[in-house]
């Protein structure tokens, strides 16, 4: 009869010791997880349905901002190897060849040649139809830049939509305060840390948000600026080589003596 109680307590204990093996961990990851859960739920949850839509734009202007920083490049809009190369064709009036050689790049620089130089008009060997190629070149910079600015404003539309989702979440959360003290009676902290959770994790965020996204958009829009005014400079350094060249002889022929000592 002992042996068969040994037999059975050692069962037991085996069992025991199997069935702690497998709940310590479990034990553990209960123990660590309120610290995870606890900030995530101090931090983001705490805010009420509105942090979704905090969420979102958070992500938007993340995507944005990758978006232009990658798009708004020098080698995108005035590339010097493709600016080397049209001054080489302009400056020896291959007005053809420079053209060609624009629309094959995609460029801003190569757009705007590709654009704009067509006008010119070799009839005309004092300015080569300048007031014409300008004139195409300020067609082509507002349709362009439209299309450009147009995502670069949709940052300055998060950073100014954020705070208003962050004020919604606030009032939100006051309303729910109010309706906490009518039913209950009486200012129980227990009962309203809830209500100024959310009243304050949403306005918080909602400014962390709408700060960076004020800061980059404005820094978008600056680095676009000098984009498009290097790529309008330089297509005007094109045009006046091309017109130094057909008017080398005569700037010769203009050049006065010098005074003898």
């Amino acid at each position: 009869m002992i042996p068969h109680l040994s037999r059975r307590s050692g069962q037991t204990m085996i069992t025991s010791l199997v069935t702690l093996a497998l709940a310590t961990p479990m034990l553990f990851a209960q123990g660590a997880a309120p610290k995870t859960d606890t900030m995530l739920t101090r931090w983001v949850i705490d805010g009420g349905p509105t942090m979704i839509f905090i969420g979102a734009a958070v992500v938007g202007f993340i995507a944005l901002a990758v978006y232009n920083f990658m798009a708004l490049t020098k080698p995108k809009f005035c590339p010097d190897d493709l600016k080397a190369a049209l001054m080489d064709h302009m400056a020896n009036c291959r007005v053809r060849s420079a053209i060609e050689l624009a629309s094959s790049h995609p460029s801003y620089l190569g757009r705007i040649v590709a654009y704009s130089f067509p006008n010119i008009d070799a009839t005309r060997p004092d300015d080569l139809g300048r007031d014409q190629v300008e004139d195409a070149m300020a067609d082509f910079t507002v349709n362009e830049n439209r299309k450009i600015m147009t995502w670069i404003n949709y940052i300055s539309v998060i950073a100014q939509a954020s705070p208003m989702l962050g004020l919604l979440g606030t009032v939100i959360g006051m309303v729910s305060a109010f309706g906490t003290l009518k039913v209950s009676g009486g200012a129980d902290p227990s009962q309203l840390a809830g209500d100024i959770s959310v009243a304050l994790l949403t306005t918080l965020w909602g400014l962390i948000n709408a700060i960076p996204c004020i800061i980059v958009f404005y820094i978008l829009k600056n680095r676009f600026s000098n984009l498009v005014a290097d790529s309008v400079h330089s297509c005007e350094e094109l045009l006046n080589a091309a017109v130094a060249t057909v008017n080398a002889d005569t700037l010769y022929a203009k050049i006065p003596e010098g005074i003898a000592e």
